[in-house]
């Protein structure tokens, strides 16, 4: 088996698959990590593969030269699953003739596009904990930098280190990149709804999060009862489910591929404005400091050695939990997602639901106080 880069660890940014004229590569999803498989017959030995993928080349980047915290107005921030700065910086953009590429969910699938439309580009608001699919969007980019169109490209710093190996004059390019826990296989994702009742392609939109409070939301609805933390998410956030490639990501670090670097604030002083949700901002360009600046924004400074702390991948990747590999043999095994993670752990699935129950009652949500008897078994409640 010829692969692209090194055996399990593709970035599943497809950038190679889009570059090989000959239709030589696809991406294999083995739900613990993706391969980038090379068909000997059809390839030419071009090396145009290996010249555009960010895991076998180097990556220009650079250290934060301003740092901010802060948030949109109202109108967007309210709709944010922070404090909305990724809305505001595109909603700036287009409004002075760009046009904005960046991932939306769009018939079962989590896909990019690039439009000068604020109706499109309302659909890249919200986080994302699964892995988006950018094929095909990279030359979309390019052809318009090329007609001297401004394109502003969203995306996590892997896809962002795509672009930038695929594009090489930046002139009319500016970036920004997320900061990344990690993404696991849209699979996964597919099958945990489905175990709650759900098929992804019926859905006309998800949702992964509001402010602080995990959960999957389809179509302005939880999908786990009495608003308890869905197995989703409560996989996600212990690290047991991301692809291999991510728990030695080689952009969780301080240095960004990126003109501009956006996450949450976590940890900041401002803890009077964490429920309504605040942006951290950090960048690295002229240009892009001329946009964040231009995006009507309330910027405040912020304690970079703070944000650091509360933002682990601006320092390293994130740590691959023990019970990863226990978690998928259970997978394998029931190929049921909830048991699999019942069966790996108990504890803190029972622990994960009881708080989120707790923070949705004290939250308001729950109007009267209401007690609740909970059973986890083989994943459900």
């Amino acid at each position: 088996m010829k692969t692209v880069c090194e055996l399990n660890m593709c970035n599943g940014c497809m950038a190679c698959v889009e570059k090989c004229h000959r239709n030589a590569i696809t991406i294999k999803d083995d739900l613990k990590y993706y391969n980038a498989l090379i068909d000997t017959k059809k390839c030419v030995d071009c090396g145009l593969c290996t010249k555009v993928c960010p895991r076998e080349n180097d990556n220009d980047m650079s250290k934060p030269k301003w740092w901010y915290q802060g948030w949109a107005d109202s109108e967007i921030r309210e709709h944010a699953s922070s404090g909305g700065a990724a809305s505001a910086i595109i909603r700036a953009f287009i409004k002075h003739g760009g046009y904005v590429a960046s991932c939306l969910f769009d018939s079962g699938k989590f896909v990019f596009e690039v439009t000068n439309e604020m109706a499109v580009a309302r659909k890249f608001a919200g986080s994302k904990y699964v892995k988006s699919n950018p094929e095909k969007i990279y030359g979309k980019i390019q052809s318009l930098v090329k007609a001297n169109q401004k394109v502003l490209f969203i995306g996590l710093p892997c896809q962002v280190a795509a672009v930038n190996q695929f594009i090489k004059d930046k002139t009319n390019l500016v970036t920004a990149d997320l900061i990344c826990h990690g993404t696991p296989s849209p699979y996964l994702l597919k099958k945990c709804l489905q175990e709650y009742g759900h098929d992804i392609n019926t859905l006309t939109d998800i949702n992964f999060r509001i402010k602080s409070l995990y959960e999957l939301n389809r179509d302005g609805k939880p999908i786990a009862a009495f608003h308890t933390m869905d197995n989703y998410l409560i996989a996600f956030l212990h690290s047991y489910d991301y692809t291999e490639n991510c728990y030695s990501c080689k952009f969780a670090t301080l240095d960004r591929v990126s003109d501009i670097t956006l996450g949450d604030s976590w940890g900041t002083e401002l803890s009077g404005e964490v429920k309504n949700g605040v942006s951290l901002i950090l960048c690295q360009s002229e240009k892009g400091k001329e946009l964040i600046e231009s995006a009507g924004l309330n910027l405040l400074d912020v304690d970079i050695n703070n944000a650091i702390s509360h933002n682990e991948q601006l320092n390293k990747p994130s740590k691959c939990s023990k019970s990863r590999d226990q978690f998928f043999e259970n997978y394998n095994r029931y190929n049921n997602f909830g048991k699999a993670l019942v069966k790996t752990a108990p504890g803190i699935v029972a622990k994960e639901k009881v708080k989120s129950i707790v923070k949705y009652i004290v939250r308001g949500g729950g109007g009267k106080t209401q007690a609740f008897m909970i059973t986890v078994k083989d994943g459900k409640m």
